[in-house]
Order: structure tokens, then sequence, then C-alpha cells
């Protein structure tokens, strides 16, 4: 019998998770979202390993061994997070291997201090990437001003990028640019194009957010019945972008050299206002091509009662370009909006890795003190 998490696969929507722990792993509980709820990939950030090492389950051997080898706390973080994406990469590589590279993917974040810095990020990814050591890991940089020459150099590089923190259909026309930019430079190093992917993650209901809380101070009855409606609008013009810029003679002619699209990921699909569906970023950004990551209340929703309708983006252009406009006319300033939220949440994710070098460092210090 069929699923909705089925429906959403055979609409054409690969299922990531965004969450990841050693526990996941250990457990088999990873294999079993993989088994039951149509999961072919993993994202990670620094707020989900804050979380995941922070709890301490699976971590303490680990900690105590990077304790006796007298790590920093900045080592062990990237000796624990690098083992989680290795070990969750190998079991994701039958996916891998089945769908030619495309899916079986998981990602891991340059460390979000160096989000204003091209040069390190460049550095950082390169490292992620060799210690790592698997063909399916994703290097995430951020969508930021200073990543996207750090985007076209790694992709240069034939390292595949999930790039990150993506909210303005101007952003990512730029992140396109840089994709393609990457590959050019690929080509010309005689580098296998093939083998290089991309995944553009563009966020969702944070827009939905801040949007709907400038039109409850506006507080017209115009701008009250906009609530709801940005974050999806925004998605939607984002698809048909990444549909007019693939058709175009420049990326065509990669693609016919062997590049693989890049494709749009919906990111930030947790429902946030308990007054809207909390599968309202899954069914209504359905569409062949993409990549929907959910953390696992969102996977649960939609196994549990999500209604999959086929294409609900394809077709919707006009709506959401009204959106845009009415959403102007009632006085939202998009653009600031969008540059908020890059902002905010390059800064979300900076304190959150602040919090996982204190916790590490914590542990690290208790593990060696056990040990005299």
């Amino acid at each position: 019998m069929s699923t909705p998490t089925q429906d959403l696969a055979d609409a054409g929507v690969s299922i990531w998770l965004d969450d990841l722990s050693r526990q996941r792993i250990t457990t088999g509980n990873l294999q079993e979202l993989i088994e039951t709820r149509n999961v072919v990939g993993v994202t990670t950030n620094p707020t989900i390993f804050q979380g995941a090492i922070s709890a301490g389950v699976g971590y303490e051997e680990a900690i105590a061994a990077q304790a006796s080898a007298g790590a920093t706390a900045d080592d062990a973080i990237f000796a624990l997070t690098t083992t989680d994406v290795r070990d969750a990469c190998d079991i994701f590589r039958p996916i891998y291997d089945a769908t030619d590279g495309i899916d079986g993917r998981v990602s891991i974040e340059v460390s979000p201090d160096l989000a204003h810095d091209t040069a390190a990020t460049v550095a950082e990814a390169k490292k992620l990437h060799a210690a790592v050591d698997r063909p399916n890991v994703l290097i995430k940089i951020p969508a930021t001003k200073a990543g996207l020459p750090a985007i076209t150099e790694v992709i240069a590089a034939g390292i595949s990028v999930n790039v990150t923190l993506i909210f303005s259909l101007e952003r990512y026309a730029a992140v396109i640019d840089a994709y393609l930019a990457g590959l050019e430079q690929a080509r010309s190093a005689d580098v296998e194009l093939s083998t290089i992917h991309s995944v553009a993650s563009f966020f969702v209901s944070r827009v939905d957010t801040e949007v709907d809380k400038r039109l409850a101070a506006i507080g017209t009855d115009d701008a009250l019945a906009l609530k709801g409606l940005a974050g999806i609008a925004n998605a939607r013009l984002a698809y048909e972008l990444f549909e007019q810029r693939f058709a175009d003679k420049r990326a065509q002619d990669l693609v016919s050299a062997g590049a693989n699209l890049q494709r749009p990921l919906w990111a930030s699909t947790g429902v946030k206002d308990p007054a809207l569906p909390d599968t309202l970023y899954v069914t209504e950004l359905v569409a062949p091509g993409t990549v929907n990551t959910m953390p696992e209340k969102t996977l649960q929703a939609t196994f549990d009662h999500g209604v999959i309708a086929g294409d609900t983006v394809t077709g919707t252009y006009a709506a959401s370009h009204q959106v845009f406009d009415d959403l102007a006319a009632a006085g939202v300033d998009l653009e600031d909006v969008t540059q908020l939220l890059e902002d905010e949440g390059v800064d979300k994710f900076i304190a959150s890795w602040h919090e996982l070098q204190q916790t590490v460092a914590t542990a690290l210090d208790a593990a060696a003190e056990n040990d005299r």
C-alpha cells in the first residue's frame, strides 16, 4: 500500500532528514527511516550538532579519546562531526550508487564563523571533504556575499556543494551563477563534470515567520489576508527561476558536457505557526527534481496525514508574483526581510557553534579530570 512519503518520492521529491546524531546511526534509527519513510539523504548544521552532542548520548567514549589525545574543542568537534557524517554516508551509499549520485547524500557545514571569509571557507570546505572522504558527502556553504566566490572555487575543485541560507530570488540567481562558473572552471581544468553535484537550499518557514510578523503589525484586513503566503510564493518563484536559468544556453552547454542540474532544496520546512497545517511546506512545494529536507516531526506528520496531490508548483507562478505585488502594496519590504533573515541565520548558527564549542570544551575537561 502506498504511503504519503512514497507518493512524494513518486512525484519527484527527494526526502532528506534534517537531523543527524550518533544515536540515530548506532541504534539503526536512520536505516529504519530509509526503509519506512523514504528518506534518501541527510542534512546537518551547527544547531543540529549542538543538540546531538550536548545531549551526550553516544559521544562519551569518543570525547574521552579526544581528551586523552589532548585535543582542543575545535579539533574534537571536527573529529566527532566528520565521523558521524562519514558513518551516515556509508549507510546511504547504496542509495547513492542506485541513483548515480543524485541522492544518498549527507551534508556537513563549514564553520559559520567563516561565513564572511571566502578564503577560509574554501580551505575549510576542502578540509571537510578530505576528512569525510566519501563521494556522497555534500559540503554546505552559506549563500552570503563572501560565500558566492567560495562556492565557485569549491565546485571548480570537483567538490559537491549544498548551498545553504538562501532567502531571496536575487541571491538565488547569484548562487546559480556561482555554480555555473564553478562548472565552467572545472571543465577547463578537465574535471569530470558528472561527478559534481549541488543543491540550492531555499529557506521557507522563516520567510513566513518574519513577513507574518510585519503583516500583523500593519494590521489591515488586506495585510492579514496575506499571512502564511509569502514563504510558499517565494519558493515557487525560486523554482520558476530554476527552470528558466537551467534551460538557457549557458547551462545547457554544461549539461551537454555531462554536468548535473543544481536541484532546488526546500529547507526550514517545519511549520512554526500552529494556525497553519503542519505539512504545508511539503504538500504545497511538490515539484519534480526537488529536495525537501524535513525535521523528523514534519517527516512523521507527512507520513501520517500528508496529502500529496502531484505537482503543486508548476503553473502557480502568476499567482505567486501576485502575492509579491500584494505584499509590496501592503507595505512589506521583501528585500529588507530576506537580508534580515540571512543575517539572523548566520548569527544563529554562529551562536549554536559557540555553544557547541563550550559544551565540548566542558566535556573534554571532565573527561581529562576523570583520567587523572
